[in-house]
């Protein structure tokens, strides 16, 4: 989440951002908490130039041997949802006559987001990265797909496709997730705008 190319920054890293995020599980929950982090983290990578953020990971890990559990804000999909506050506080807050679901990143203190990775990679076989999720369509809708659809509604400007199979069939590759679900059910628009 942090930069380390440059000297005067306000760092989170993902130790320090992963006991955050433990200590918020414990402590309730606190998205607020987590989109002010968000918005601490949009301000330090506006300051160099950069617009873009590769956060956050909504994965939703399944098994702690996979390699990425450390990017996962948990197991329980419910608190991955909660998490998703961290994109209003990394693009802004959307206003109020703007339409649900459309990206939307607020200026020059914001960055776009990157939800990822879409879908189902934390729930890899033996926890392997890359690896295979078999799960049935009511395990992925019930369970990896909730933070994605929080995300769209909150406006996330990208969402990172995975690397990862879902059942058999590379997440690349799955017409009927990318194509079918994600654009034409959720209704995930890409973002075309500037950061100002």
């Amino acid at each position: 989440m942090g930069l380390t190319l440059f000297t005067v920054t306000t760092m989170f890293t993902r130790q320090q951002f992963s006991l955050t995020i433990l200590g918020l599980e414990l402590q309730g929950k606190d998205p607020e908490l987590v989109k002010k982090i968000g918005a601490a983290t949009a301000l330090e990578v506006r300051a160099t130039g950069i617009h873009y953020a590769f956060a956050p990971c909504i994965a939703v890990c399944r098994d702690p041997r996979w390699g990425r559990c450390y990017e996962s804000y948990s197991e329980d999909h419910k608190i991955v949802d909660a998490m998703t506050e961290i994109i209003p506080g990394l693009q802004g807050e959307i206003p109020v006559n703007y339409r649900k679901g459309v990206p939307f990143v607020a200026g020059k203190t914001k960055v776009a987001a990157c939800a990822k990775h879409y879908v189902g990679d934390g729930g890899t076989t033996e926890g392997i990265n890359a690896n295979n999720t078999v799960t049935s369509w009511h395990g992925l809708l019930t369970t990896h797909m909730p933070p994605y659809y929080h995300s769209i509604i909150k406006g996330v400007a990208t969402i990172m496709v995975s690397y990862s199979s879902l059942n058999g069939e590379k997440m690349h590759a799955d017409r009927n997730l990318v194509t079918g679900f994600l654009k034409n059910t959720l209704h995930f628009r890409i973002w075309r705008g500037s950061t100002g």
